[in-house]
C-alpha cells in the first residue's frame, strides 16, 4: 500500500533524529496532492508549531497552509471532547478536578490516556473529517503502549462503549489499507538499532502495519574512489609542498575535512546495510539528504518534502 495512500500514519523515532520535521514534511507532501490533511504533536512541546513557523497549536486544529490542518493533543480537552461526543455530557467550563482525577486514573490504568489521544485521531479518520491524518507520535521508547492501547482496554473491558470505541479502533489500526507506522532514524549506530528492535516489537506487540523507514540526513557520496586517490596523492610529499605554497596553511583543513566526509559517509553507509539486513521483507527504506541548509521551520518541512517525494515516485 502505498504511503500517502493510507489514512492515519503514525510518525516515530528516537530523539534527535527528525521525527518532526519528517511528520512535517509528510503533511506538506499530502497536501500538496489535493489531500485534505491534519496533523496532531502527540507530546506537545510546540516543535511541530516551530516547523510550521506558527504559534502554539491549540487543540482544535488550524489551517496553517493549503489543504494542512494542525493541532496539539492535550488531556484536558481530549477527555472533554470524549465525555462529549460518546458520553453525552456536555460542559462549558474547565473541567478541572475531573482533570486532575482523570490524570490520577490514567497514571494507575496503562492505556487510558492513549485511548483518549489516540481514539481521537481515529475517530477524526473513521468520520472522514481528513483524507490524511498524521501522527507526529511519541518517541520511540512510548510508542508502543500508545499503539498497543486499544488491544489492552478491549481485552479488560469486554462489553459497554468502551470496548465499543477500542473495537473500531482496532479495525482502524489493524488495517494497513488504511494505518501505517513511519519510523525515522539517522545513520548513526544507535538510532539504527533502537529502529530496528522497534520494527521487531511492533510486530509482535501490536497489529499496526510498519509502512516505512526513513533514513534522515544521508550524508551524499561527495568523492569517488579516483577522487580518494587524488586526495591521498596531494597529502603527501611535493605535492603537498606545492600545495602549502600555492595556497597556505588551509590547504591541511581541506584535505582533512575531505578525509572526514569520506569516512562519515562510508560509516553512514554500513550503518544503512545493517539496517536493511535486520528489516523484515517488505518495509521499504526513503532517504533523506543531509541538506546542508541553514533553513528552519516551513522552509526546511518543504525541502524534506522534496526529497522524499521522489523517493516516493
Amino acid at each position: 500500500m502505498p504511503l500517502l495512500d493510507r489514512r492515519l500514519v503514525v510518525v516515530s523515532g528516537k530523539g534527535g533524529t527528525g521525527k518532526t520535521t519528517v511528520s512535517a514534511a509528510l503533511a506538506v507532501l499530502a497536501s500538496r496532492s489535493g489531500k485534505r490533511v491534519l496533523i496532531c504533536e502527540m507530546d506537545a512541546k510546540g516543535s511541530l508549531a516551530a516547523a510550521f513557523d506558527v504559534g502554539s497549536l491549540p487543540f482544535d486544529a488550524v489551517e496553517v497552509s493549503p489543504n494542512l490542518f494542525a493541532m496539539a493533543m492535550n488531556t484536558e480537552d481530549s477527555l472533554r471532547e470524549y465525555l462529549r461526543r460518546f458520553a453525552h455530557i456536555p460542559f462549558v467550563g474547565r473541567l478541572g478536578v475531573l482533570a486532575r482525577t482523570f490524570d490520577f486514573v490514567a497514571d494507575a490504568a496503562p492505556g487510558v490516556k492513549e485511548i483518549l489521544s489516540l481514539g481521537k485521531l481515529c475517530y477524526e479518520v473513521r468520520e472522514r473529517h481528513y483524507d490524511m491524518v498524521i501522527v507526529d507520535g511519541v518517541a520511540t521508547g512510548h510508542v508502543i503502549a500508545q499503539l498497543a492501547a486499544p488491544d489492552v482496554i478491549g481485552e479488560l473491558i469486554k462489553v459497554g462503549p468502551v470496548h465499543e470505541q477500542t473495537r473500531w479502533m482496532r479495525e482502524i489500526l489493524a488495517d494497513p489499507a488504511q494505518c501505517g507506522v513511519v519510523l525515522v532514524t539517522t545513520p548513526e549506530e544507535m538510532p539504527v538499532v533502537e529502529t530496528a528492535e522497534l520494527v521487531d516489537q511492533i510486530r509482535a506487540q501490536t497489529q499496526v502495519d510498519v509502512a516505512a523507514i526513513v533514513a534522515n540526513r544521508v550524508l551524499p557520496e561527495l568523492f569517488g574512489r579516483n577522487d580518494e586517490m587524488v586526495f591521498d596523492a596531494l597529502g603527501h610529499g611535493a605535492a603537498l609542498d606545492a600545495l602549502h605554497a600555492a595556497i597556505g596553511g588551509e590547504v591541511d583543513a581541506v584535505l582533512e575535512g575531505a578525509r572526514l566526509a569520506v569516512t562519515m559517509r562510508r560509516g553512514g553507509a554500513a550503518q544503512l546495510e545493517t539496517l536493511r539486513d535486520r528489516l523484515p521483507a517488505g518495509i521499504g527504506v526513503l532517504y533523506v539528504p543531509e541538506l546542508f541548509s541553514r533553513s528552519t521551520g516551513r522552509r526546511s518541512a518543504e525541502l524534506v518534502a522534496d526529497a522524499l517525494g521522489e523517493e516516493l515516485l
